[in-house]
């Protein structure tokens, strides 16, 4: 049980958080493509849903870079004192999307604007939701070990956007096919409750359990 409490060894440790550069370096890549194409479709087609999505993609770049930022301090020691900074970014970030997208949808859904189909959006929905799940895993699961919140948090935000691709998806799709301009609207909000419960977490510190240094409290 004591060696347990010691963590991952200095040389696993600069594995894997090598491995979260790159992981990071691919995340933002994908995010910067993604957020351009949504935000254009999204703009063409009048749609708060896939507006919301590509905002959210910029987010995900922000939390993306600081927990590059985060991860390239040489010492680790550095490092650790980074974090807490690095979930701040994170959580304001999510309060940001959840605050747009909410009045937006609320004007959609008071009939200010309708949504018109896109046959784009559809397409970058589908992707993303191929994409994103593998992304955030591979992050989870480095971060977990490596016992760094900030690492876990920005796969919670990863993570995030596979949910945000299903439920853009299925808005966009219901609002092709069957005319259902509402659907645009209400997937928006779906991003939003997401986003703010993941704010919440990440301004808690919370989402980050690392088997090597034990539970927290709230898993105990």
């Amino acid at each position: 049980m004591a060696a347990l409490a010691l963590g991952p060894s200095p040389a696993r440790r600069d594995v894997l958080t090598r491995r979260i550069r790159l992981l990071v370096a691919a995340t933002i890549a994908y995010n910067v493509v993604e957020a351009g194409v949504a935000l254009t479709a999204g703009a063409l087609a009048s749609s708060t849903a896939l507006v919301g999505f590509g905002l959210d993609s910029v987010i995900e770049v922000s939390s993306a870079a600081a927990v590059a930022w985060q991860f390239s301090a040489k010492e680790h020691a550095l490092r650790e004192a980074r974090e807490h900074r690095a979930l701040r970014i994170i959580a304001v970030s999510f309060f940001a999307l959840a605050s747009y997208v909410t009045v937006d949808a609320a004007r959609s859904l008071t009939g200010t604007g309708e949504a018109s189909p896109s046959a784009p959006g559809i397409a970058l929905a589908a992707l993303s939701l191929a994409v994103m799940p593998f992304l955030s895993a591979a992050q989870r699961r480095a971060g977990r070990e490596l016992g760094s919140a900030s690492a876990v948090a920005d796969s919670r935000q990863t993570l995030l956007c596979t949910y945000l691709s299903a439920a853009v998806l299925a808005g966009l799709v219901l609002n092709a096919a069957l005319g259902w301009t509402w659907a645009d609207p209400i997937a928006a909000l779906v991003i939003a409750a997401i986003a703010v419960k993941e704010g919440r977490d990440a301004w808690r510190g919370r989402g980050c359990c690392a088997s090597t240094t034990g539970k927290t409290k709230e898993e105990r």
